[in-house]
């Protein structure tokens, strides 16, 4: 049933003329966490000509007017006069080791600040580098800007120095909108500038993600403006939705006992939410990356569904069994909920997204009323009109943590040092934590509790190596703060920035779970029953090469000696690198993974016990 909702109109079905005829109001407000500048304190650089500004000056003006203070990326002669107008900006520009980073870091410095952020690269391979976090950008749901070079028109098929054409790359995807890109276009001319200006003000301004390339010839760079830019009438446009769709929700929602599942969509509206759950006794739960959102402390709060989360979710709800699911801002896909069929409510989903195309797709046979509307603005107009529910479910079953038996002087167990990261990092800091793939994630988000949103930080859509590793230096250069990547050896020798940490000075730590192996592919052959494959990796130490870099750090090989480590680690205020060898025999809680694989042909012989959420 399609319900009533007012919304933004799709960036790709809007044309120039459509822009200047209808008159749209474009804002770049992502949220009400940052002010961004208004129509009158727009400067004069860019809303009057200026024959002596290039077109690369222009669009670091333009950038300047959409609220981007940071900008990441690695140089190159082919975007020599780019990097010079970037270089002398009041961005802050990160010049980074490799492109792959600075997108990573990119996406992480858009969730520390909720401002957009810049991409840079020359042509060539520094487009391609970038990609892989750039569609982490995507999938994540940030704001990012990737500016890139390309070979212009008279050298285009003569094998230029990377060359950057049809000839050499696909155009579609790379150069064009898509999948990849909510927008992208090649700026051929200075008189493209305003329609750019427009389509990325109109992107930034809507709820969501939106990830835009603006490819720029070496030579356009260096022409001059002479037209005008637009001065653009900034005010922010949320989808709304309509009394009758509230009522509906009201009228369901008052049948019966409901749960509320919380997914990183709805990270603004945490207040919102914890006022609905306590007026209505239902109970919470929450994807990976959704983690702090509902405080993980609170009564209600049943647990993390998903990879590494908690088997309390599906005791509820075999229990408990609601009538339905009040699902905000979570796409519901594999890594958040294995597709359970136990995750179904009795009478079905309500689901609420800012993106029409998400309700209904990860349970396409259960009955789900599809509501678009931005979750803040949603939820309040929920509570406004939402009875208070006296409920008889007084207690729900909470996630808990397994007593952790005396130690050894041997290997560190990783239960153990997610306790020390949960004592002394988590409640004693305010540093954001994130956690890199593989079963650095498992135990993080199985283990770590957090009461507040934005502490926490995984990535369950790309999911690439080298995310939290290089991502953790964007957060705390874009934060002024803390930041800490909880990591595996594998992905700390796949990319890292240390040596761009050291350039700045960032408070980053790495704490890298050093088993000499690839522990969750090692651990997830095993229990399924696949032998043969090769998922060692030499033993490293990470401290000798921090140290080479410039950094500092400290291997901790015994428990005894993790407490001193972390707070060394703070007490540093720049870089650190503490290097914990972990016991790998130690089972990480990602049984739902594993019977996930299974569910999609992977034959599964080894039954081993693990304590994770389940797919049943």
């Amino acid at each position: 049933m399609t319900e009533n909702y007012t919304h933004a109109t799709p960036l790709d079905n809007i044309t120039y003329k459509e822009f200047e005829s209808n008159n749209f109001e474009i804002s770049p407000q992502i949220d009400s966490t940052y002010d961004y500048i208004q129509p009158e304190e727009v400067s004069n650089d860019v809303a009057q000509s200026d024959a002596s500004l290039t077109v690369a000056a222009a669009v670091v003006a333009m950038l300047e007017e959409l609220g981007v203070g940071c900008a990441f990326g690695v140089a190159g002669g082919a975007m020599a006069t780019l990097w010079g107008s970037l270089s002398n900006s009041l961005m802050q520009v990160l010049n980074f080791r490799h492109e792959g980073g600075a997108a990573f870091a990119a996406v992480e410095a858009h969730f520390a600040t909720n401002r957009p952020t810049v991409v840079f690269t020359t042509a060539g391979p520094g487009i391609t580098n970038a990609l892989t976090g750039l569609f982490a950008a995507r999938g994540e749901g940030a704001k990012v800007i990737f500016l890139s070079a390309c070979t212009s028109a008279p050298q285009r098929g003569k094998w230029a120095i990377q060359e950057t054409t049809a000839y050499t790359l696909p155009s579609e995807g790379i150069f064009t909108s898509g999948a990849l890109f909510n927008y992208a276009t090649t700026v051929e001319c200075a008189a493209q500038l305003p329609q750019i200006f427009r389509r990325l003000a109109l992107g930034l301004s809507q709820p969501g993600g939106f990830v835009a390339h603006l490819s720029i010839p070496t030579a356009v760079q260096t022409s001059l403006v002479e037209q005008e830019l637009p001065r653009l009438d900034l005010q922010c446009d949320r989808s709304i939705p309509s009394l009758n769709t509230i009522s509906k929700c009201v009228s369901k929602l008052t049948e019966g006992k409901f749960a509320i599942w919380v997914g990183f969509g709805a990270r603004n509206a945490a207040k919102e939410i914890l006022a609905l759950a306590e007026k209505t006794g239902a109970a919470v739960m929450c994807s990976p990356r959704a983690k702090g959102i509902f405080p993980e402390n609170h009564p209600q709060f049943i647990g993390v569904t998903g990879l590494g989360g908690h088997s309390s979710v599906m005791t509820y709800m075999q229990e408990h069994k609601p009538l339905y699911v009040l699902v905000l801002g979570t796409r519901l896909g594999e890594p958040t909920s294995f597709w359970s069929q136990a995750m179904i409510p009795r009478s079905g989903f309500i689901h609420v997204d800012i993106d029409s195309q998400v309700p209904g797709v990860a349970y396409p046979h259960v009955e789900t009323l599809p509501i678009q509307a931005d979750i803040e603005v949603f939820v309040q107009e929920l509570l406004a009109q939402m009875p208070a529910i006296e409920t008889t479910d007084s207690c729900f079953p909470n996630p808990e943590i397994e007593t952790i038996a005396p130690g050894t002087d041997n290997l560190v167990r990783p239960e153990v040092l997610m306790s020390e990261i949960q004592k002394i990092l988590v409640e004693g800091t305010d540093a954001v934590v994130m956690a890199e793939s593989g079963n650095s994630f498992t135990w993080s988000t199985n283990l770590l509790r957090f009461d507040q949103t934005g502490r926490y930080r995984v990535s369950t859509g790309v999911g690439a190596m080298g995310h939290a590793v290089t991502g953790v230096v964007g957060a705390a250069i874009a934060r002024q703060g803390l930041a800490v990547a909880i990591v595996g050896d594998g992905a700390m020798l796949m990319n890292n920035e240390i040596s761009t940490a050291v350039k700045y000075q960032v408070p980053a730590i790495w704490i890298v779970l050093n088993d000499a192996r690839y522990n969750m592919c090692f651990q997830g052959m095993k229990l399924l029953g696949l032998t043969g494959a090769d998922a060692l990796i030499p033993e490293t130490d990470f401290v000798t090469i921090a140290r080479g870099m410039g950094a500092d750090g400290v291997r901790v090989t015994r428990e005894a000696d993790l407490t001193a480590a972390l707070e060394k680690a703070i007490a540093g205020n720049g870089p650190f690198v503490i290097d914990v060898l972990i016991d790998p025999s130690r089972p990480a809680p990602s049984k739902g993974r594993n019977q996930g694989l299974a569910a999609q042909g992977v034959k599964a012989t080894n039954t081993a016990k693990q304590v994770s959420f389940p797919l049943v």
